[in-house]
Order: structure tokens, then C-alpha cells, then sequence
């Protein structure tokens, strides 16, 4: 397991999702640190689902290390803060440069309309 304050910009977490008492993928976009909260993880969810049609698919070659194993879709549009170890249950994979900076563009301009 990786442990909290080592997780980087691009990392993707198993992590606690706000709108479900699931977790799931969670593609970290932003590692501020702050002096009264300590590290904050900004993240942005991923799924299997296709009926989103802003997401951004990820392929296989769109990671650095081992690809999720299915079909994944990155939405966006978004965005949930991890605060804690508590809220991360275990790191699963990273994406490539290039794929990353598209999804940090397009979550942007979703922040910027």
C-alpha cells in the first residue's frame, strides 16, 4: 500500500466516492498541501460507464504502470478532495504525462465556463 503523503498528481486510488457508499477509481489531478489541513488529494472519478459523453477514455497505453483492466472513462467534470489516509484505500496505478495534462486541460475548462 501507498502511503498517503507519497501519492502524486496522476496516481489513481481506490477511494472513497462522495455520491456512493462505494468507493472507486479516483484520479488524482492536484496534491496542495496546506499548514492547517495538511495534504489534500483533488481528484476527479473514474468509470466503466459509456454513457457519458464528455468523459475521456483511457487506454491502455494512457498509463504508466498496469492498465485498470476495464475499459475506463474519466469524468472530468467531477471533483472530490480526499482529505485523509482514511478516505484512500489503496493505490492502483498512474497515468502518463500526456494523458493527464488532456484531463487537467479539460477539468479546467469545465472550472472556467
Amino acid at each position: 500500500m501507498t502511503e498517503f503523503d507519497a501519492l502524486e498528481r496522476g496516481d489513481v486510488v481506490w477511494g472513497t466516492d462522495p455520491l456512493s457508499d462505494k468507493g472507486r477509481p479516483m484520479l488524482v489531478l492536484g496534491t496542495p498541501r496546506f499548514s492547517s489541513h495538511g495534504l489534500q488529494l483533488i481528484t476527479v472519478p473514474i468509470s466503466t460507464k459509456t454513457y457519458h459523453e464528455e468523459s475521456l477514455v483511457l487506454r491502455d497505453d494512457d498509463y504508466a504502470g498496469d492498465p485498470l483492466g476495464k475499459r475506463s472513462h474519466v469524468l472530468a467534470w467531477s471533483f472530490a478532495t480526499l482529505n485523509s489516509a482514511a478516505e484512500v484505500a489503496f493505490y492502483m496505478t498512474s497515468l502518463v504525462d500526456d494523458r493527464l495534462e488532456d484531463v487537467a486541460t479539460r477539468s479546467i475548462g469545465y472550472v472556467s465556463r
